[in-house]
Parts: structure tokens; C-alpha cells; sequence
């Protein structure tokens, strides 16, 4: 069985609006291993909804971008994609597929199919599994920023503390951190 693991980044003040946040060559390239090493993504539809409307576009070509943006594009292109939703049904990216039924055993048959693990990288649907005690490891990339204002992690609240254990902390060149945790037993 395969670890789930959420990523993103989050400024200084807990912000994880993805227009904040230092979106360089490093950290695009942190990610793309990241992926890389990941059997799956698994993202709510507001998420899927705002990947599926530019990456598509980068790996295929038609959308002008830098390498490490085109190389994150194509990883993601190939990866295979899950995605929560109740109001939508059609997926035409590649490689998608609709997570359906109840939310605790479909995440758990998904993690038990794919032994190299899956990246939830959607902040609500972070929250819903980990209410649920799905959420094995976290990775933030924690921004160099305070941005005053926009979503916030966990912003609908946990119903109690949960404790994690630091597998590590590595600085960036650009003074982002990568912090791993994972959930203390």
C-alpha cells in the first residue's frame, strides 16, 4: 500500500492561494520529482479545474513556457489523475478518472493500487482526508512570503491537533523550506 502525501505551498501566514509563493525553476523542479516518485495525483475538482485549464496546453506545446515548467507539465501529463467531485462526471485530460462512491474506501482502494503512493495537492480535499485519518505525510513548501490575505491551510478546521513527526526540513536557494512531516504514530 502507498503513502498519501499533500503538497503545496504555503507562505509564512499559512496562505496557500496558488498565485503567492515563489514559482521558480527550483521549486518547479522539487515538484517534478516529486511526481516523478508518486504512482498518482488526487485533487478536488475546483483543483482539477485549474490544472486542467493551462498544463495540458504546456505539455503539449501550444502554450509557450520555460523547461522546468514544460518538464512539471509532461510529468503530470502521463501521471495518472483522480478526481473528487459530486458536481461533475466528464474528465477529458489524459489519464484521468473519476473517484467515485465513499470517500474513505475509495481513497483507501486507490492507495492500496498504487504502491509508489499518491499526492493529494487540493487544500479541501486535504482537509476532508485528513479528518478521516488518510493523510500519512505532508510537504510544504513554505514560502519566504507574508501574504495578508487569500485561503488559508486547513482553513475549514480539523476536529483536534494532529501531532507529526519531521522527516526533514531543506532550504531552497530562493529561501523557500521544504518541510516533510509525517503523522506521529
Amino acid at each position: 500500500m502507498g503513502v498519501l502525501t499533500f503538497s503545496l505551498n504555503v507562505t509564512l501566514d499559512g496562505c496557500i492561494d496558488h498565485r503567492e509563493g515563489i514559482a521558480d525553476d527550483e521549486t518547479h523542479a522539487f515538484f517534478t520529482r516529486m511526481l516523478e516518485g508518486a504512482g498518482a495525483m488526487l485533487w478536488g475538482r475546483v483543483t482539477y479545474e485549474l490544472m486542467e485549464e493551462f498544463w495540458p496546453g504546456v505539455a503539449s506545446g501550444d502554450v509557450d513556457a520555460p523547461p522546468a515548467l514544460q518538464a512539471w507539465a509532461v510529468a503530470l501529463e502521463a501521471k495518472p489523475k483522480y478526481v473528487v467531485s459530486s458536481t461533475r462526471t466528464d474528465f477529458s485530460w489524459n489519464n484521468t478518472h473519476h473517484l467515485t462512491g465513499d470517500l474513505r474506501s475509495a481513497v483507501q482502494e486507490l492507495m492500496d493500487a498504487t504502491p509508489d503512493g499518491v499526492m493529494v495537492g487540493s487544500d479541501m480535499l486535504a482537509t476532508e482526508l485528513d479528518r478521516l485519518d488518510l493523510i500519512d505525510e505532508y510537504v510544504f513548501l513554505l514560502q519566504p512570503q507574508i501574504a495578508g490575505h487569500g485561503p488559508s491551510l486547513f482553513e475549514a478546521g480539523l476536529a483536534a491537533t494532529r501531532s507529526l513527526e519531521l522527516v526533514s526540513a531543506e532550504p531552497m536557494s530562493n529561501g523557500v523550506i521544504v518541510v516533510h512531516y509525517r503523522r506521529a504514530e
